[in-house]
């Protein structure tokens, strides 16, 4: 029973063409990449830039986001490979299993459910802040009671059981609304940079690297783990602003793995996997550093209000009714990040259940519609009850820290299974293995070692949770264990 033990490449293929377990396979790249796009950009885009451009890069938050996209390219690479090698539900968790071993496939799991549930949560009651605001503007008041901050936020718990009604329905439905609602809040996004664009002062650009200057440090339980560690006074501006605006603004990439969990749904995972994953990080650095140039052009860097920057810098110039538009594409965009994270929450825990790691009639996949709608309820009822009752905006960076947990890991399993599986054909293969690896696994552990203390405490108690729950049934239920239904799996280690 030995927690690394492995399942090879061949036998996870082999899970998922079982009809039991069987997913439709009905998504192409274009699919893809809209799934990619849908996920990565929500409401970021219209905050995060004049928040890291106010406080900690000033207009090089462009270079910031260069840097932190040439980081999440090296994720991403890793990703193609792991998807294009093993194109099967479950993401990190199937790539760390066939890699690394089972206690880092369950723990990569688990922290996967926390990222996208509490994800989905956090972002659903960001779309109820803004639906509010938006039917404001159009002269609808929505009550206190039932909104984001409010007793129970209906808004949000709407949102969550119509999404999840989606999903059972189908992958291919869920993506068609989803082309929709990406193409809305491009072309409002893509307004906003044309219309920004005759507002632009090059007075404003200088200086484009403000002088550095010592920022106010965080103390006790919410200062950076490194700060607590060694001691590192955190700056802002200059140079070492630049670095810190890229691991701000890192986070507004944060989604792209997601396009991993719909391998076993994808027509030719081999091929569209990496472009889906590659081509929505590529189309998301470009719309990101065209909004940070408008923005950061508008407005003097710091003059913008890093709670609705772009909002403001419309406002700035008489345009009030941007703030319309821009909130309308919020809307549309933290609908799609929603639908994204609850489908890659119901893949990571079909993974998990099909391997008996966790109870396998969760797994059960409807007749009619191949999707696992079982988890679909589970994930729906329970994103819905903490959005609509649980003030978890304090809980944002538990998302950050369970991604950026799921990138080292594979990372580090592309190298061990270049090593381990040299054999295994590859569609996309990582250029300068084991170096660019290494380089993301280094720079990942870098960023989450600059969350706070409190973030990590509440991570090592997660983890705590999920050891419990493998040691306690998972590691003797699962299918490697011979306990399952099903045989022993043979493996190739």
């Amino acid at each position: 029973m030995s927690i690394l033990r492995t399942k090879s490449v061949e036998q996870s293929l082999a899970d998922a063409d079982e009809p039991e377990f069987q997913l439709k396979r009905s998504l192409s790249a274009l699919d893809l990449v809209v799934f990619g796009v849908g996920v990565v950009i929500g409401a970021g885009i219209f905050t995060l830039t004049g928040r890291a451009a106010h406080e900690t890069a000033g207009p090089a938050i462009v270079i910031s986001f260069v840097i932190a996209a040439v980081c999440c390219t090296l994720a991403a690479m890793c990703y193609a490979e792991f998807a294009s090698t093993v194109p099967v539900s479950g993401s990190a968790f199937t790539f760390s299993y066939a890699s690394l071993g089972e206690i880092f496939a369950w723990i990569i799991g688990w922290d996967l459910i926390l990222e996208m549930f509490l994800g989905a949560s956090v972002v659903a009651q960001g779309w109820s802040a803004y639906l509010a605001l938006l039917l404001e503007n159009l002269g609808i008041t929505v009550p206190a009671e039932i909104s984001s901050g409010g007793t129970v936020d209906l808004l949000a718990i709407g949102l969550v059981v119509v999404l999840g009604v989606l999903i059972t329905i189908g992958i291919k439905e869920s993506m068609r609304v989803n082309i929709v609602l990406v193409a809305i809040k491009l072309f409002i996004v893509l307004f906003v940079i044309v219309a920004g664009i005759g507002f632009i002062s090059t007075a404003n650009y200088h200086p484009f690297i403000p002088p550095a200057q010592p920022s106010e440090a965080a103390n006790g339980l919410t200062q950076p783990l490194v700060q607590a560690l060694l001691g590192f006074e955190p700056t802002v501006f200059g140079i070492g602003g630049i670095f810190a605006g890229a691991a701000l603004v890192f986070f507004a990439y944060i989604g792209f793995d997601v396009v991993a969990t719909t391998a076993e749904e994808t027509r030719n995972p081999q091929r569209d996997l990496p472009i889906g994953i590659i081509g929505s990080l590529i189309i998301c650095t470009i719309l990101y550093c065209a909004v940070a140039i408008v923005v950061t052009g508008m407005v003097s860097y710091d003059k913008l209000d890093p709670k609705a920057a772009l909002a403001n810098a419309f406002e700035a110039h008489g345009q009030d009714w941007m703030a319309t538009l821009i909130a309308a594409g919020a809307v549309a965009g933290l609908t799609t990040v929603v639908l994204t994270l609850m489908i890659g929450a119901t893949r990571v825990v079909f993974a998990m259940s099909r391997d008996n790691l966790l109870p396998r009639g969760l797994a059960r996949v409807h007749p009619t519609f191949r999707t696992p709608y079982v988890i679909t309820a589970v994930v729906t009822v329970v994103t819905a009850l903490v959005a609509g009752l649980t003030p978890v905006g304090v809980l944002e960076e538990m998302v950050n820290i369970g991604t950026l947990s799921a990138f080292v890991l594979v990372s580090i399993g592309v190298v061990v299974l270049r090593r381990t599986r040299p054999d295994l054909p590859r569609a996309f293969r990582v250029p300068w293995v084991p170096v660019l690896p290494i380089v993301s696994a280094l720079i990942c552990a870098y960023l989450m070692v600059n969350l706070s203390v409190e973030t990590w405490l509440r991570f090592l108690v997660w983890l705590a949770i999920g050891l419990a729950i493998y040691f306690g049934y998972s590691m003797r239920h699962s299918r490697l264990a011979g306990t399952a239904r099903d045989a022993r799996v043979p493996d190739r280690t």
